[in-house]
């Protein structure tokens, strides 16, 4: 029972996932907006950021909050370190690298079901996980498994 004189304690595993060897926790979850977005605050090492791709059905926008990291949205480059904000449009190829160590970013998914992208490839964490950047690549059959969930359930298109 919860009531206002008595909070439940949450763990660490009910709010961080790991991902691509980092983290994210959600913000704002679909659920909560309709569907309308989704908000993620993420933590990811350098060297983990995905290949060129478009997505069909939604818009991301990014906040950096700490680190830099170069986007590159169709045929343009930007750079983005603390305090700014890039926009991906859909349909639109783009691609990120992170130029620091690690980049603390929060993304907006407009809509939200992307999210469960994010749900699909990441797993609960006991506590806040260590930030490590990747020292090889996922076993095949696992890339062709995330390349196809993209392409089929999520609409987006690696380029």
């Amino acid at each position: 029972m919860n009531d206002t004189n008595s909070l439940e304690p949450v763990t660490a595993a009910a709010v961080y996932r790991a991902y691509n060897g980092g983290y994210f926790k959600t913000l704002v979850s679909p659920e909560q907006t309709g569907g309308s977005f989704a908000l993620l605050e993420m933590v990811l090492p350098q060297g983990a950021e995905p290949p060129a791709h478009l997505h069909e059905k939604e818009d991301e926008t990014f906040y950096v909050l700490d680190g830099t990291v170069s986007f590159r949205i169709g045929s343009k480059t930007y750079i983005a370190g603390p305090g700014e904000t890039i926009f991906a449009p859909r349909l639109i190829a783009h691609e990120f690298r992170i130029t620091s160590s690690q980049l603390h970013f929060i993304t907006l998914l407009t809509p939200g079901s992307f999210w469960d992208y994010f749900m699909e490839f990441s797993t609960a964490a006991d506590a806040v996980p260590v930030v490590k950047a990747p020292t090889e690549l996922p076993p095949a059959d696992f890339l062709m498994h995330l390349i196809n969930r993209l392409n089929s359930q999520y609409g987006v298109k690696l380029v």
